[in-house]
This record gives structure tokens, C-alpha cells and sequence, in this order.
């Protein structure tokens, strides 16, 4: 039974992977100052004697420190995420996401433990290539604008963990998600799907930023947690860059199309544009897709969730949350 560490575990993504590893019959500490983590998302597993929860934050050193040395494995997840939140709140974005990776990268070298870094398809900024591959060149728009002040602090992440490989020879490996999705996600900082989903339920106009237009492709957070712990326990991956997530692209109209019929729902699209949907800072990019051949290579990695199937499954999830006498059935 091997011991492994989550910071940001009780977020969306890190709570699905402390699942996926108690379920394996792993033992499980997650650290999360619940900035965006819920504790509702890892409540079910506290039952559970090889799970333990702490709330407090990878700033706090003496901490972290003693939790690294007790791992086997360290995951790296806690950051400032979604687009609202790095543009309303840039300082804490930017230093929270610098400083808490050094803290971690430093003292999991100190212990000499595994380590995986997640970073994100933000790093390739505003390139314009096709396909993103992990080799290829980073644009970043103007220090003026603070999202690509987000976009660099996790490229500063990734030259870390790289450095800290090619210096002391430590295990890492850089994950960069591309929009991963699914139950438990919230649209509380700019997540589009369970934003447009909780509108489509309560019968409300779909807001789409700018003209719908630009695309991404979404993966389901099932399809992802696998890959994050057979990557780090992979010892031929350490000192790489791995793109996580599919090449399902649809634009952002046609996912707004979509829920709406998958939900049943009476809603119609309103587009909204940028300016009046984010603060000053804010620009956005045409497409973003991954080139998937490395893990391909390395893992044989294929999604076996395709986007009406992540749909559903967060369609289901917040018809939960939503009041019930609000809500719309699937296909009523």
C-alpha cells in the first residue's frame, strides 16, 4: 500500500483522484485551504482509515514539509484556478502558484519522493498552431493583460520541476489538462460547462461570451485521474511534458446547442460580449487542442468518454444541486 499526497485534493479534480486511489486500496492525504476545493467533495471519503484531510495550505512549510516526508508519491494540483478568479484576483494568483510549486518541488527533492506538477493548456498562450505539441513555442500576450500573468506563473512551474530533474535528478513530471471536466466541477470562477448546464436546468438564457466561435475540447475527469497516477508511476516519464485531454473539438455555440438538448431545457443562447463579461485584463484565444501522441506513445491512452457522455454525466450531477421545482428532467 503505497502512502500519496494531494494538494488541492479536495477540488474537483484532486477529489477524484484521492477516489481513484482509495478505491485501488491506496493510502491518501490530501491538503486543501478550500480557496476553490470543497470539503463536501471528499466528505464521503473521511470514513475511510486510509484517508486523511487537512485543511490548511502548502504555504504553510513545516507542514507540507512533514507531510512530503511521509509520502511515497506527491501530486501537485493546489493553484489559483478559472479565468474569473486569476483576472480578479492576479496577485494571489500569480504567487500562490509560484511559491506553493517551490515549496512543494523543494521538499519532495529534500525526501527525494515522485512528483507530479499540473500545469495547463495555458501555457501555449496565443499561439496559433493547429495542433499544440509539447515541444512547441509558448506566445504570451502583453504583461498588461492579467491573464497571461496566470498563463506564465504555471510556465514558471513547469521550468521548476524541469530544473529541479535535470539538477538534482528528481522524479517529475508536468501534466498540462486541457479543460477537464465532469461531476463535482462548479462555474463559480468561469467553468463553462457547469455554468451553462445549472442555466440550461433553471430555464435560463445560455450566456455565451463573444460570438460563440471558438472552440476547445473537453475531457472527462474519469478519463484524466488514470493517467495522472500512471504517469507518475512511470519511471521513463520523469523530466517530460505530457498534454492531457482529447481532440473532440466543438465551438463554444454548439456546446451551448448541445446541453440544451440534452437537458430538455426551454433556454435560448444570449451572447454576451467580452467586455461586459470580464474585468479589464481579459483576452481570449480562437482554439486549443491538444497533440496527444506522446502519452499516446507512452501510456496507450484513449478517452473512453466522449463529450454527450460528459454532458449527461453533468447534467445528472446538477440536477442534484439545482431546486428541484426549477429543475428540467433530461429529454423532458
Amino acid at each position: 500500500m503505497a502512502k500519496h499526497l494531494i494538494t488541492g485534493g479536495a477540488g474537483f479534480i484532486g477529489s477524484h483522484l484521492a477516489d481513484l486511489l482509495i478505491n485501488n486500496g491506496e493510502s491518501v492525504t490530501i491538503i486543501d485551504n478550500l480557496s476553490t476545493g470543497r470539503f463536501t467533495n471528499v466528505a464521503h471519503l473521511e470514513r475511510n482509515e486510509r484517508f486523511k484531510c487537512i485543511i490548511d495550505n502548502v504555504s504553510n512549510e513545516h507542514l507540507t514539509e512533514e507531510m512530503i516526508r511521509g509520502a511515497d508519491y506527491v501530486y501537485h494540483l493546489a493553484a489559483s484556478v478559472g479565468v474569473r478568479l486569476v483576472i480578479e484576483r492576479p496577485t494571489e494568483a500569480i504567487i500562490n502558484n509560484v511559491m506553493g510549486t517551490e515549496i512543494v518541488l523543494r521538499n519532495a527533492c529534500r525526501y527525494r519522493k515522485p512528483i507530479l506538477i499540473i500545469s495547463t493548456s495555458e501555457v501555449y498562450g496565443k499561439s496559433r498552431e493547429r495542433v499544440f505539441s509539447e515541444d512547441a513555442d509558448c506566445v504570451m500576450g502583453p504583461t498588461s493583460r492579467s491573464r497571461w500573468g496566470y498563463a506564465t506563473s504555471k510556465a514558471i512551474d513547469e521550468f521548476l520541476a524541469l530544473a529541479y530533474f535535470q539538477e538534482k535528478q528528481l522524479q517529475t513530471v508536468v501534466v498540462r489538462l486541457f479543460n477537464t471536466v465532469g461531476p463535482r466541477q462548479t462555474g463559480h470562477y468561469g467553468m463553462v460547462i457547469p455554468t451553462l448546464v445549472r442555466q440550461a436546468l433553471l430555464n435560463q438564457p445560455l450566456t455565451v461570451f463573444g460570438d460563440g466561435t471558438q472552440s476547445r475540447c473537453f475531457a472527462h475527469v474519469w478519463d484524466v485521474v488514470p493517467m495522472l497516477v500512471d504517469l507518475l508511476g512511470r519511471p521513463d516519464t520523469a523530466g517530460l511534458v505530457f498534454n492531457l485531454g482529447t481532440q473532440e473539438e466543438v465551438s463554444i455555440k454548439r456546446l451551448a446547442e448541445r446541453i440544451i438538448e440534452l437537458s430538455g431545457s426551454k433556454s435560448t443562447i444570449t451572447y454576451v460580449p467580452y467586455k461586459e463579461a470580464y474585468p479589464p485584463g481579459f483576452e481570449d484565444m480562437e482554439r486549443r487542442v491538444p497533440d496527444l501522441s506522446r502519452l499516446k506513445r507512452f501510456t496507450g491512452y484513449e478517452p473512453k468518454h466522449q463529450l454527450d457522455d460528459i454532458l449527461r454525466d453533468v447534467i445528472r450531477h446538477l440536477q442534484e444541486k439545482v431546486p428541484q421545482q426549477d429543475a428540467v428532467a433530461i429529454g423532458a
